[in-house]
């Protein structure tokens, strides 16, 4: 489909879509940057894929509109829409070789002298010399790029990418992680990125938006999400979080003061949500670090007393596991540097942080401690993911 016109932000507004009594979109509005690489986060059933299939035309809205560039495009067909989609199971087609499924859109809309910009797609998704071949020959990254190639040729203002790294082994999709965000700043699109893998979303996009049930939990730059997250689902979907369950009490100077298990903490006001009432304190496993006992802790760090009860060695670090006295089990990951030795299963620890590394979330009352990642379990729901 050729670019009907200049280029513009792509907007929700207000958006809902349901399918019968389930709600899958929930009044969703948002604002998506022309010429930036988006993110949509979020597990099975949270609204992810059916709001990119309303951008593609692929479902129609209940209510709301989508615009770009303030013109609204809700009730135009797919084939109208200057929007193209790649998906994960690339749908090339078997019987063409990489140059006709490429030139595919062009033949279909008649458009003569196409060798140069069939040349000019693979050389960008770094396929010279492949045109002759069939998909059953392509490695599948390669096939990904032929799929990108051939939607990119219809020079779309906006590209839709439905989890288009999922069926490629980790070394190829981090290798292709690299490659997207490459033609995008090359090619200057809109791309908006649906995923579940948080990974796929902090190595690639400028902004993401964390997708909760329908609704939008947290939007952001990956690192402002990460190091200071809205909510405690953000908290664990993004990533890990210590969350430990206490009261704030309010200020002292530039912090807030938490209770929590007969111990008091702090931290500064700038990463707390909220200064009185029921509250998570969370900390990044990687933000914290295990000492022998209290004489050895940092001046200025808090910490905990506990008991190593689990550790992984992964390479760059070890994973622990240490039970505090209360029964939570708090998630440490140490880098291995080779300046010290791993800490065996039983010992006696004492885990610490800077306060500064910490933050502070709403917590509703009653609710227990967090320390484990949210499951990326597929549900019922996933269909309308």
């Amino acid at each position: 489909m050729p670019n009907n016109g200049p280029a513009g932000d792509l907007r929700l507004a207000n958006v809902t879509k349901r399918f019968g009594i389930f709600t899958a979109v929930d009044d969703l509005s948002l604002t998506i940057p022309q010429g930036s690489f988006f993110a949509l986060l979020g597990a099975s059933g949270c609204g992810k894929t059916t709001t990119l299939r309303m951008v593609a035309g692929l479902e129609q809205p209940t209510s709301g509109q989508l615009l770009l560039g303030g013109e609204d495009i809700s009730r135009l067909r797919p084939y109208k829409r200057p929007v193209n989609t790649v998906f994960q199971s690339y749908a090339l087609f078997p019987h063409l070789d990489i140059f006709e499924n490429v030139a595919f859109g062009l033949r279909r809309r008649g458009v003569r002298d196409i060798a140069a910009q069939v040349a000019r797609m693979l050389s960008l998704v770094q396929l010279e010399g492949y045109g002759k071949r069939r998909p059953n020959q392509l490695s599948g990254g390669q096939q990904q790029r032929v799929a990108l190639a051939r939607a990119l040729i219809n020079h779309p203002q906006v590209l839709l990418l439905d989890e288009p790294l999922g069926a490629l082994d980790l070394k190829l999709r981090r290798q292709m992680q690299i490659e997207l965000k490459r033609i995008q700043t090359e090619v200057g699109i809109t791309f908006v990125h649906v995923t579940h893998d948080q990974e796929e979303a902090m190595t690639m996009a400028d902004t993401v938006a964390v997708m909760n049930a329908g609704k939008i939990e947290q939007l952001g730059a990956p690192a402002d999400i990460y190091e200071f997250p809205a909510t405690a689902f953000v908290a664990n979907f993004l990533g890990q979080s210590n969350l430990l369950a206490g009261s704030a009490v309010g200020n002292n100077g530039a912090d807030v003061l938490v209770d929590a298990y007969g111990s008091r903490f702090s931290v500064p006001a700038a990463r707390a949500r909220l200064n009185h009432g029921e509250v998570y304190l969370g900390v990044r496993p990687e933000k914290l670090a295990l000492a022998a006992d209290r004489d050895r802790v940092p001046a200025g760090h808090q910490a905990v007393d506990g008991v190593v009860t689990d550790s992984s060695y992964v390479g760059v670090s070890t994973q622990y596991l240490v039970r505090t006295a209360w029964g939570t089990e708090l998630a440490v990951f140490a880098p291995n540097s080779g300046a010290d030795g791993q800490v065996p299963t039983g010992t006696s620890v004492v885990a610490h942080w800077n306060p500064a590394h910490a933050f502070l979330l709403h917590r509703e009352a009653g609710a227990g401690d967090r320390t484990a990642p949210v499951p990326n379990e597929p549900d019922a729901l996933a269909a309308t993911s």
